[in-house]
């Protein structure tokens, strides 16, 4: 893993929009796998800015993961920050857009097509994480295991009391989450990680030791990880 310390969050998303946009120009039908949430917003608004400095029309977006029990229609859900900050800024279609349904009656299902169309069409070529506080990767929640795969992972309290969903009004149940195999077999990782919460996790990640007890570990285990890293919120 590359550490690269920022010295502002501007800065890191400078530096992490920058390097996806090399990417992109080296594989123009690159297939990304793009993560939710405060960490990567600012590279997605730089990407956002940059965008005709590289060819979008043949890029594949595939989502990381998405709450269970809210749908496209609903603020907190992972379908619609995608929708806001990445896929319609960039005019991506439906049919360049693989996701989950977080509204299904049938998950299994779900995971069984995307697991399809990875096993068809990947591996990703970009993914694009975040760092949870308890150090989960998506929905990979620290545990005795993780799953290779798509699959419905039990959130923790601290996954359940994320801003995304609190207040949502709407019962969450589970996280619906590509497998940390699925991950891992990205060609490139992109980790944007800042502000004063996330110092002591990634203090824990730094001392190198891999353990299902932080997912975020096993990023030590690939070959090309990019970690762009700000101790300040600002």
């Amino acid at each position: 893993m590359q550490i690269t310390r920022c010295n502002t969050v501007a800065e890191l998303n400078e530096l992490a929009s920058d390097l996806l946009l090399y990417e992109i120009r080296q594989n123009t039908h690159a297939l990304i796998c793009a993560a939710t949430g405060n960490s990567p917003t600012g590279i997605y608004q730089k990407f956002v800015e940059k965008q005709y400095s590289v060819i979008v029309e043949n890029l594949v977006f595939i989502k990381l993961d998405e709450w269970y029990g809210l749908g496209a229609g609903d603020a907190g859900s992972c379908e619609s920050y995608l929708h806001k900050n990445l896929l319609t800024p960039l005019a991506i279609p439906a049919e360049r857009y693989i996701s989950f349904d977080g509204k299904t009656d049938k998950p299994e299902q779900e995971f069984q097509r995307v697991t399809q169309y990875l096993a068809e069409n990947g591996p990703i070529s970009i993914s694009i994480l975040g760092l949870g506080t308890n150090g989960h990767i998506a929905f990979n929640e620290p545990a005795d295991a993780l799953q290779p795969h798509a699959h419905l992972a039990t959130l923790s309290e601290a996954s359940l009391s994320h801003k995304m969903v609190t207040g949502a009004g709407v019962k969450i149940k589970g996280g619906m989450t590509l497998g940390m195999a699925d991950i891992l077999q990205s060609k490139k990782i992109i980790l944007p990680v800042f502000g004063k919460s996330k110092r002591a996790i990634m203090e824990r990640l730094m001392e190198g030791k891999i353990s299902s007890q932080l997912p975020a570990s096993f990023l030590w285990l690939h070959p090309d990880v990019h970690c762009f890293y700000c101790e300040n919120d600002s």
